[in-house]
């Protein structure tokens, strides 16, 4: 079980595709890194040794930002769109598509499940 920027990476997969569970680092940089580090993107994790295990998790500190510093930077670049009022902001609040999405359909995964509205659904017998 390898740790790198305290995630444990899954052992039987390539490190270039192991290394992509942390967060902020995509298959491009996962590239970058393992080329900086001199290790074979093929290689499996179960197979590195522990000086090309230190040798990655160096270039991503020095080089890279991941994990909770990424995401308390990403969470306050949004508290600020809300606070100033913008328009990316306001759709942040309203938990809408903030990038130019349409919304009339689709957006279910930002929007959530959908709820039926009006009268569509059958009137039940009431006791009068």
């Amino acid at each position: 079980m390898a740790r790198i920027s305290g995630i444990t990476i899954p052992d039987n997969k390539q490190i270039n595709v192991s290394l992509t569970y942390v967060y902020g680092i995509g298959p491009k940089s996962s590239f970058d890194i393992l080329k900086n580090a001199n290790v074979e993107p093929t290689t499996r994790v179960k197979n590195l040794t522990d000086s090309e295990v230190a040798a990655i998790q160096d270039i991503i500190n020095e080089k890279y930002m991941v994990e909770g510093e990424l995401q308390r930077v990403v969470a306050t670049n949004v508290k600020r769109l809300k606070d100033i009022g913008s328009y990316r902001g306001l759709r942040h609040k309203n938990s809408l598509p903030s990038r130019g999405q349409r919304t009339r359909t689709n957006a279910r995964t930002r929007r959530g499940k959908k709820t039926a509205v009006g009268g569509s659904q059958p009137k039940s017998a009431s006791k009068t």
